[in-house]
């Protein structure tokens, strides 16, 4: 079916197809060149759907000064980066650096003779395996990087006849899927043709089970925090001392380390700043998550990605947690919204932007965990709700000013609004 075929077809299964049609004509991109840009980046698409594209200002990191972009739906995410990193940036900012820089992917075999007798000859299979793949990895070898090691991995003992061809990868500015996978693949066609062509080896049976990079990347590792002297914090709420403020701070950090129904929602919180910046540029936001989630729960339980360090007067809040981004390759060179987003970061490297998305993943949660321990976190995020809130009930202009105004002074709530439209309406 053509495009708009598609669109009639699934506009008639509603019950006013004709207006179904418009509001999804209506988000058409009027350049067609555009549009059909955009149609090509998925499968059967209609039509587009918008997320608001917004910046937080000041976040200064290591030094630089930024305006970060951040794509997100959710009221008070981006107010939240910005306040934190308004606050930050009075105190030195936020600092960060990489850790490691490593991605990884495997081929997944079954072998049925004695692992010993495939491992005895892994030097030549690893030196036949590079030789295969040269010409994929010419280009990123230029740059710096490509395959840095292979290992035969036994998990026989986990899963009958199982075992692992384990490749570790260094992909530079890219993200690097379609690099490894395309790596990869070769290598399963490579260890297939050495098992059945080596000597004392053709008896036994290999068969490949799939061959894919793995989205747990532990070894492409930032590290981003904050520091400040305790009683900088004396002024932070009107109620609580810098000290007390510091003691419940800490209690909420740890509170979720060890719960995980409080770790899930702390993280969340993470989550909110790095996805919102991984779609600003064209980032696979899902990868990072499942990746982020598994390195919480990597001591068997799962807990809250920050850690608190409390020492000699001193306030040390910190993130550490892997993050496979790129800034070449995929969306990030087609999409036009993510090349702006890129060049407003001033072109940065890939781990330069795993520093700058895990700077505004901590300064979400900490202004999450402020508001948290001292007000609570509804006067706040509501205010921000209110727009949404007045649309729900088609306020006017007009009527959203002055909701706006009276609710600078009194508490949001669906409630509240309706009650204070209904009597402005009377009136």
């Amino acid at each position: 079916m053509s495009k708009t075929q598609k669109l009639d077809l699934i506009a008639a299964q509603l019950s006013d197809p004709v207006s179904v049609s418009g509001t999804m004509r209506s988000f058409w991109h009027p350049q067609a060149e555009m549009q059909k840009l955009f149609d090509e980046f998925s499968e059967n698409t209609i039509t587009n759907y918008f997320f608001p594209y917004g910046i937080a200002p000041n976040v200064l990191i290591n030094g630089k000064m930024h305006m970060v972009p951040m794509v997100i739906e959710e009221s008070s995410v981006i107010a939240a980066a910005a306040n934190s990193a308004k606050y930050w940036a009075e105190k030195g900012g936020f600092h960060s650096e990489v850790l490691s820089f490593v991605k990884n992917g495997q081929v997944h075999f079954t072998w049925d003779g004695p692992f010993e007798a495939l491992h005895s000859g892994f030097n030549e299979l690893e030196r036949q395996l590079r030789k295969r793949t040269s010409g994929i990895t010419a280009n990123m070898e230029q740059r710096g990087g490509g395959v840095i090691s292979m290992e035969l991995i036994d998990l026989s003992h986990k899963l009958p006849h199982y075992y692992q061809l384990s490749v570790r990868f260094d992909t530079r500015d890219s993200m690097g899927a379609n690099f490894i996978n395309s790596c990869l693949e070769e290598y399963a066609a490579g260890l297939k043709d050495y098992a059945e062509s080596t000597p004392g080896l053709s008896g036994w049976n290999l068969e490949v089970v799939m061959s894919i990079l793995s989205n747990y990347t532990p070894e492409c590792l930032v590290k981003v925090w904050v520091e400040s002297d305790i009683n900088c914090f004396k002024d932070i709420d009107s109620g609580l001392s810098g000290e007390d403020f510091v003691r419940r701070f800490e209690m909420a950090v740890n509170i979720a380390k060890v719960d995980v129904n409080r770790a899930v929602t702390h993280n969340k919180g993470i989550f909110n700043g790095i996805d919102a910046v991984a779609l600003a540029t064209g980032n696979d936001f899902r990868a990072i998550e499942a990746s982020g989630h598994a390195w919480a729960a990597r001591n068997g339980q799962y807990e809250g990605l920050t850690d608190i360090k409390l020492e000699n007067g001193r306030f040390e809040y910190s993130l550490t947690l892997p993050l496979s981004i790129g800034t070449v390759g995929g969306l990030t060179s087609l999409h036009p919204m993510a090349k702006l987003s890129l060049n407003l970061l001033k072109d940065p490297s890939a781990a330069e932007l795993m520093q700058i998305a895990a700077v505004i993943g901590l300064a979400n949660n900490f202004s999450a965990l402020k508001s948290l321990t001292t007000r609570g976190i509804q006067v706040g995020h509501m205010k921000m709700h209110l727009l949404n809130i007045l649309n729900v009930y088609k306020a006017t202009d007009y009527e959203k000013a002055l909701a706006v105004e009276h609710f600078k002074h009194h508490k949001v709530s669906h409630k509240a609004a309706d009650e204070f439209l209904t009597a402005l309406r009377n009136e």
